[in-house]
């Protein structure tokens, strides 16, 4: 017999067999009930983690991480202020830009934010160049007066590539007539889609220097940066405001973008409270298994008073009982969780294939293939929540099984 005696007895309770299998069956519903409680919290958290990465991919693709921006309409010596930028650490890449808000008119009217764009830089800072579903963004040379819509922007206006578009922009021109806005037809060159709205149906693209011209600017309105790791966004813009000075208006990813993930971190921290319930329901098993393991062993616990065991020992040695039972199953869940995390695209592929059927069809929804990203962060703390409720599922079997009285338990003996 090894020390301590508590876990001794414990683990012999485990392996023996019981008078009553109604417990031995109770104990491995258990097992299984925590073990698919915390697959399924594991498997949701990350499919969460996937949804978050997705859209954090797809938005940033668009959003410059931070914004480098003149106090007046313009950056003046913007040269300058990309190699500063390009040579601050962490940052990937630079790119100016114009922005106008501007009203499109085609076929049909909308309103739409152009931004002028280098398209030889533009790379450096977005993805939109990989996401071109017709031409290119070389062809936004300058005095070209092409202009690249976004899918949903391009259907809001009737309009396929080779159509014209008036660009009509808030500057305003003295004619005979009156003041009248500034025009100009441009030729739609390409379609990109993101697969954000936000961006699909709000946002065109053209030339840089056409731009200029259209809005009646010298430069561009700001620098757009784009970072190896978009957490370090404010250490870089301190960074940034030191080494150019107050003539600069510095505003990070986290500023224009904060309360969208906040409400994201909200949803998957409310997520996993709501589903942390059902491991609290898959422990109540293990608390009557306890109890009916406590009943069962009555005559036991009495022998075991009369040999000097205290009633610290007896509710040591019930207490193994339940977490064991946790950790087994907590075992499982975590095996079985990040198994399915791992594959659950394929799955998710393999089933639509069966079925026919299709879970996120791309004609509804932006995002079309079931996400998931497995963060062991998430797994620790599902381990760790899951075996402090099989701890406290112990704790009041283990007192009443403490609180036995010899006398009282082998009277009928």
């Amino acid at each position: 017999m090894f020390r301590p005696l508590e876990l001794f007895i414990g683990l012999r309770y485990t392996r023996a067999k019981r008078r009553n299998q109604f417990i031995s069956f109770i104990s491995t519903v258990s097992i299984i009930c925590i073990g698919i409680s915390v697959t399924a919290l594991i498997t949701v958290m990350s499919v969460m983690n996937g949804f978050d990465s997705e859209l954090r991919n797809r938005i940033l693709g668009a959003v410059s991480h931070v914004t480098v921006s003149g106090i007046d309409e313009t950056v003046q010596n913007w040269q300058a202020a990309v190699k500063t930028a390009e040579a601050t650490k962490h940052v990937r890449g630079a790119a100016p830009y114009v922005e106008i808000q501007a009203f499109l008119q085609a076929r049909r009217p909308s309103g739409a934010l152009i931004r002028g764009i280098v398209p030889s830089m533009e790379p450096n800072v977005s993805d939109i160049d990989q996401h071109m579903v017709e031409g290119k963004m070389s062809d936004l040379t300058d005095r070209s007066w092409k202009i690249v819509l976004g899918r949903e922007l391009a259907v809001t206006l009737g309009v396929q590539v080779g159509d014209k578009v008036t660009v009509v922009v808030p500057q305003f021109t003295a004619t005979p007539m009156g003041a009248v806005p500034k025009l100009r037809s441009f030729t739609v060159s390409g379609i990109f889609e993101l697969g954000m709205q936000e961006y699909d149906a709000n946002l065109a693209l053209i030339s840089m220097q056409d731009a200029e011209r259209l809005n009646g600017f010298d430069g561009p309105t700001g620098i757009r940066l784009k970072l190896d790791d978009m957490r370090e966004a404010w250490p870089v813009a301190q960074d940034l405001a030191n080494k150019l000075g107050q003539t600069y208006r510095i505003e990070t990813w986290m500023d224009t973008h904060a309360n969208f993930f906040r409400a994201i971190d909200m949803e998957k921290k409310v997520m996993f409270i709501i589903l942390s319930l059902i491991i609290l329901v898959a422990v109540i098993n293990l608390i009557s298994m306890l109890m009916m393991l406590v009943t069962d062993k009555q005559a036991d616990i009495a022998i075991l008073r009369t040999l000097g065991s205290t009633p610290r020992s007896i509710m040591g040695m019930f207490m193994v009982q339940g977490v064991l039972v946790g950790i087994v199953g907590i075992g499982f869940g975590v095996l079985l969780g990040a198994l399915l995390s791992l594959n659950l695209p394929a799955i998710v592929k393999w089933i639509e294939h069966v079925t026919g059927q299709t879970f996120l069809s791309p004609d509804v929804y932006y995002i079309s293939e079931l996400p998931s990203q497995l963060l062991w962060s998430d797994v620790g703390w599902v381990v760790l929540v899951t075996f402090a409720f099989s701890l406290l599922a112990t704790l009041y079997p283990a007192w009443r099984a403490s609180r036995t009285q010899p006398a009282q338990a082998l009277r009928y003996e």
